[in-house]
């Protein structure tokens, strides 16, 4: 029997990055496909940004994830000065604000039933 050789964080980070690539390309294609008319497009969108698995959806997974990593930058960078973990707030904060709002528009658009 071998022993299991303990994977590095980078590693495991590194995997699970190549994961979720994988099923954004998934989504990619399934966006592409000839048949997708604006209803069905408005629905992909909405599970991009409902309260589904995870809490909040996929774009709220995506700011939390960079929310946390400002956290950390905060406690790990010199000086404390901000200048790791001010553009990763921003970019959270970007992602919910103005990507989410900007895809609730654009479903709303395409097909405005399903809301409210």
């Amino acid at each position: 029997m071998t022993a299991a050789v303990p994977r590095t964080r980078l590693e495991r980070v590194r995997a699970a990055a190549g994961i979720a690539s994988l099923a954004l390309q998934q989504i990619e294609d399934d966006l592409s496909a000839d048949d997708v008319d604006q209803e069905e497009l408005a629905a992909i969108l909405r599970e991009l940004i409902e309260d589904t698995d995870p809490p909040g959806g996929f774009m709220a997974s995506v700011a939390q994830l960079l929310s946390v990593a400002a956290r950390r930058a905060e406690q790990v960078e010199p000086d404390r000065d901000g200048d790791a973990s001010c553009p990763l707030h921003e970019a959270a904060a970007l992602i919910t604000d103005e990507a989410g709002q900007r895809l609730i528009w654009a479903a709303r658009a395409l097909h405005p039933q399903g809301d409210g």
